[in-house]
């Protein structure tokens, strides 16, 4: 799968003012490459990546995947997209606190009509992640690091084309921080393009291409 960002501008009306959230920007990502954009808060990295989610919709620009214009899809077809083929890790905890790690990891299956055995796919992510002898416990049992482990799996359940990460270390230590973006170097390796949107400078080590963003603006970083 190829992602081609072009020329694209987001603009928020504050008052009598416009601000530009994103201006002109301009990349792509391929199956099995891991990139990650850094900036301050603010700066539009966010917004980059719900576009590109198919969540926020732009001012002017086009998401192309695989040679077709997200945006000219209609609402149920860019929901069958995303279920399909985007996989979102956000920056908020999001397991679901009714249900086991398990079941929150197997939820993506079960949003549209598919074939397979969802607890047999679930098992093999959480084993990926390192958290398999956790699938029964629910969420309030679990650190934060494991919470972030969960998120990925089940980011990953549908075997997604794209993995968008919004500051997915941004509130681990050190160490988990490594685990994770050892994770992400699997995944990548496997075939998934991986986005992901940082403060953490020490993420920048693990990935293919580092593009900094400041006031919408993204530049390739030396």
């Amino acid at each position: 799968m190829k992602i081609e960002v072009q020329n694209l501008l987001k603009d928020y009306v504050q008052g009598e003012q416009t601000v530009k959230a994103l201006d002109n920007v301009n990349f792509s990502i391929s199956s099995g490459e891991l990139i990650c954009v850094t900036g301050r808060s603010g700066s539009g990295k966010s917004t980059l990546l719900n576009i590109i989610a198919g969540l926020t919709i732009p001012t002017s620009g086009s998401i192309i995947a695989d040679g077709k214009n997200i945006f000219t899809l209609s609402d149920i077809e860019l929901s069958l997209y995303r279920n399909a083929k985007i996989g979102c890790i956000p920056q908020q905890q999001s397991a679901l606190s009714n249900l086991t790690v398990l079941d929150n990891v197997r939820l993506p299956f079960h949003l549209s009509k598919r074939e397979g055995d969802s607890t047999e796919e679930a098992y093999r992510l959480l084993e990926l992640v390192g958290i398999e002898k956790l699938a029964q416990r629910v969420p309030k049992r679990l650190s934060g690091g494991q919470l972030k482990r969960v998120v990925i799996a089940r980011a990953m359940m549908n075997n997604p084309k794209l993995l968008l990460a919004d500051e997915p270390t941004g509130d681990l230590d050190t160490e988990t921080t490594t685990d994770i973006m050892e994770i992400f170097r699997r995944v990548s390796q496997s075939g998934t393009a991986i986005l992901m949107v940082t403060h953490d400078l020490d993420t920048t080590g693990y990935v293919d291409k580092h593009f900094t963003m400041s006031n919408g603006i993204l530049s390739a970083s030396s």
